[in-house]
């Protein structure tokens, strides 16, 4: 029996990225909820270079940076295709993917520091998106897969930041294709048991902004 460790945070998409996948291919894990004001000995250890979460470790093998251990755990353990089978729609699986690693600051950005250019850019990207995703289900052909996974917190996350803010950055008359995309995100069946409790995000996300508006306040 294979022994699985995660190493993250319960709130964090990049580490419900790597949750999914190992839901997906059913494999049993053990997750160990971090604290990165005080991080443990194990995730210095297993992550020395960037001393970041989410960390998978394999029988003893730390792997790191949570699309690249989605691609170990599809290429390791039995169970349906995460990626695309044929080498052409890979290909694009994973040009979307670092799409996302490379625009995707924009979201935090745009929620976290109010930022007008952060804003700007996220428009932006939108309305590429937008415009992929016309007459498209998915981003990679007409199931949900690695891409989809890999803009998790554009499908799930990002609106709960809408709501914990009152910052609405995503019209849908603006970005209908996109809008469309994400309903089926968080509404299809094969999605839906995978993803995690939007109440409890919710909450997350409205007591930090919160506390970091009454902080802001008493200065």
């Amino acid at each position: 029996m294979a022994e699985v460790k995660l190493l993250g945070l319960w709130y964090s998409p990049f580490c419900h990225r790597v949750e999914w996948a190992l839901k997906i291919k059913g494999v049993e894990y053990e997750f160990i909820e971090e604290d990165l004001q005080n991080k443990s000995p194990l995730l210095l250890e297993s992550n020395p270079v960037h001393k970041k979460i989410p960390v998978l470790i394999h029988n003893g093998k730390p792997i790191c940076e949570s699309m690249v251990i989605v691609e170990y755990i599809d290429e390791t353990f039995e169970g349906p295709s995460i990626l695309p089978k044929h080498p052409y729609d890979r290909a694009i699986a994973r040009f979307w993917v670092k799409f996302f690693e490379d625009k995707g600051s924009a979201v935090g950005r745009s929620f976290f520091h109010e930022s007008d250019k952060a804003k700007e850019e996220l428009c932006e990207m939108l309305k590429i998106l937008d415009n992929e995703l016309k007459d498209k289900k998915f981003f990679v052909g007409d199931k949900f897969g690695f891409a989809d996974i890999a803009a998790n917190f554009l499908g799930l996350w990002m609106g709960v930041l809408e709501e914990a803010t009152g910052v609405f950055l995503v019209p849908r008359e603006k970005f209908p294709n996109f809008c469309a995309w994400r309903d089926e995100y968080i509404n299809c069946s094969q999605n839906k048991e995978y993803l995690p409790s939007r109440n409890e995000l919710l909450a997350y996300f409205k007591g930090r902004f919160q506390a970091a508006t009454a902080s802001s306040d008493a200065k």
